[in-house]
């Protein structure tokens, strides 16, 4: 029950969330910072928008507070295994931040037998005091099957791997249409264009390509095609409805939940080669030097002459010979150019390899590797973000320089406290970062990660920096344009299969370019799709990490005893944060289990240093590491030291 307002009182709404540790903090459109220690946070759970009573203010500033009444829940749903205590049926969540066993009356197991994995709602929860009572709603498999596992992952965040039946029937119609020459006629031609879409090699739906036309020795047409998903998904229907609701599509280690059913994202809306394809597109007349001399935005029909694969293309690069090797060859030196401009203008260049998996046909991880980026990918990467950056500066503006309604990914600055943290512990490191009234110019956070290429502490240094910047949303208001890529407009448009913002933003540049405007009333609703919008990325992106996270502890399961080389990437009071070196699985060593040596923990240095030995060991060291217990249920490796 909602806790009754009192005068004078003090109070928020926000979003809450809460640590591993039981300790929640509201998230508001204020800088303060309002932490709720455990005891107060009544029903609440991570994620939910919550009102909360602010009770106390620290000396800096940042308060504490109790959560008074919950507003809204986040999620109700949660997997994990199926329990019985005392006689009575339990789940043990998964998710390490719901603290609390959900109570399963025996009417409401519906199937579910001790051990299984099951996906589990709350249907009433009045009182911290007592356990959170629910139904199963699904039976998912065993406890530590890997479909099991994985469904459960895309469950708890609010994802079906199925379509409702309206919905495909939809889809199935649309398909039955197909493209019609009436439309073709609406549209500029350009199969006669040399095309072409790079992708990488599992891909299954190529929603951009690229088009080449020489014009003279220094100017060429460069087109960006990207799938037209508007012309199919229209407001109002079904398929339009699930889409929004979706709003993205997830790529977990084994597969892929899309946004919109295959009939659409793989056959008719995928830039598919040799198939005559309904694109919205972004034609460039550009220079060597990477110039846009001219720009147009408009409704096409293409034909892609080629599928490459990055590796294929850049094979054609690396070999300086092949089919469109000239196009594909001016198309990266022009990228190059745009890199270039971009770094110049303060872009933050931060370049991470992707974690890949080898599976077995049971889904067991029997390889880990990371996955480097290649010249075709930062082509491809450069030309998307042109794409995107000038539509959104024609979606923004008018001709007569006004702004206007349209749909942005915004990312604000970082903050200032954040920053002031980073770069008191890239110090400590031994790196000095020049800060100016709590701001860090980006130019020289890329000198620093110059400066770690090829050094082991350069991951972790990475993911620090990363973790301290604002995270980027969606928004009608460009309050700040785009920190990271040091753009003043910017938008998504190139991925409209996999991302609903893209869908939004291909409808609002058609009303422009058809002459209509778009009424200021009409922001709310923009609004609130750009938020939704926004919090089903990060339910997305959670689920692909921890997908990623099952697979590395997987993978170290059958490794037990096994040694490897780790990077030291955190260091605490209790113990030391490894990552093994290939898989980036993270685990820790225990202090309490160094046996060779008593150390002692040096906050300020953030050190460990061995009493007799003298060792010091830092952040950033390579270390010989055995890998001594593997759970994949509570999802935790612990290490030790390899003698």
């Amino acid at each position: 029950m909602p806790k009754e307002r009192t005068q004078n009182r003090r109070e928020k709404t926000g979003i809450i969330r809460i640590t591993q540790k039981g300790i929640g903090f509201l998230k508001t459109d204020s800088k303060t910072q309002t932490e709720i220690p455990n005891g107060f946070l009544d029903t609440a759970l991570n994620g939910d928008t919550v009102r909360v009573f602010i009770t106390s203010t620290k000396p800096d500033g940042s308060e504490f507070g109790e959560v008074a009444e919950v507003v809204k829940r986040a999620k109700s749903g949660f997997s994990g295994v199926l329990v019985k205590e005392n006689g009575e049926f339990f789940l043990v969540p998964s998710d390490p931040r719901m603290q609390f066993n959900i109570l399963i009356p025996h009417a409401d197991v519906n199937g579910g037998t001790i051990g299984d994995k099951v996906f589990v709602k709350i249907t009433k929860w009045t009182t911290r005091k007592k356990p959170p009572i629910g139904a199963v709603e699904k039976v998912l498999g065993r406890n530590g099957d890997h479909d099991a596992e994985m469904e459960g992952i895309i469950l708890e965040r609010g994802f079906e791997s199925d379509f409702p039946k309206e919905v495909e029937a939809e889809a199935q119609k649309i398909k039955e249409v197909g493209i019609t020459e009436e439309e073709i006629a609406k549209r500029k031609d350009m199969r006669g264009t040399t095309t072409f879409t790079i992708d990488p090699v599992d891909a299954k739906d190529f929603d951009d390509a690229l088009s080449f036309k020489k014009i003279d020795e220094d100017r060429f047409e460069i087109g960006i095609h990207i799938a037209d998903v508007g012309h199919y998904v229209v407001p109002g229907t079904n398929l339009d409805k699930e889409a929004l609701d979706r709003a993205t599509s997830v790529y977990l280690v084994d597969r892929t939940i899309p946004m919109l059913p295959e009939i659409l994202s793989n056959d008719l809306c995928s830039l598919n080669p040799n198939e005559d394809k309904l694109a919205f597109s972004a034609i460039f007349e550009m220079n060597k030097e990477g110039n846009v001399l001219k720009e147009w935005f408009g409704k096409t029909i293409i034909n892609s002459d080629k599928r490459f694969s990055y590796e294929e293309a850049q094979e054609v690069l690396n070999k300086g010979e092949g089919i469109f090797h000239f196009e594909l060859d001016t198309l990266n030196k022009i990228a190059k150019k745009l890199t270039k401009e971009r770094i110049i203008a303060g872009a933050l260049l931060m370049e991470q390899d992707e974690v890949k998996f080898k599976l077995d046909e049971k889904g067991k991880p029997i390889e880990v590797y990371t996955k480097q980026r290649q010249d075709t990918n930062k082509m491809i990467e450069e030309f998307m973000l042109l794409a995107n950056r000038r539509v959104a500066e024609f979606g923004g503006k008018d001709k007569t320089n006004k702004e206007r309604l349209f749909i942005y990914r915004v990312h604000e600055d970082p903050d200032k406290d954040k920053i002031k943290d980073v770069v008191a512990y890239l110090k400590l490191l031994g790196y000095d970062v020049p800060m100016q009234k709590g701001y860090v110019d980006p130019r020289e956070f890329n000198k620093l990660f110059a400066e770690l290429e090829g050094k082991p502490e350069k991951e972790t240094v990475q993911s620090v920096v990363i973790r301290s910047m604002q995270k980027a949303v969606y928004s009608t208001k460009n309050l700040t344009g785009h920190y990271g890529l040091a753009f003043k407009y910017y938008t998504h448009f190139t991925s409209p299969i996999r991302r609903y913002p893209d869908i939004i933003a291909h409808r609002m540049i058609l009303k422009y370019l058809q002459g209509e405007q778009i009424p200021k009333e009409k922001r709310p609703y923009y609004e609130n799709m750009a938020i939704h919008s926004s919090e089903r990325e990060k339910d997305a992106q959670e689920a692909e990490r921890t997908s990623i996270k099952y697979k590395q502890v997987e993978y170290m399961a059958d490794r037990i005893g096994q040694v490897f080389t780790g990077v030291i990437t955190g260091i605490t009071e209790w113990g030391i944060y490894v990552a093994e070196e290939k898989s980036r699985a993270e685990g820790m060593i225990k202090l309490r289990d160094l046996e060779d040596d008593y150390y002692t923990y040096d906050e300020k240095k953030m050190t460990v240093s061995g009493q007799k030995t003298k060792v010091v060991i830092r952040i950033g060291d390579k270390l010989k590491i055995k890998v001594k217990k593997a759970d994949v249920i509570e999802k935790i490796i612990d290490y030790t030291l390899a003698v």
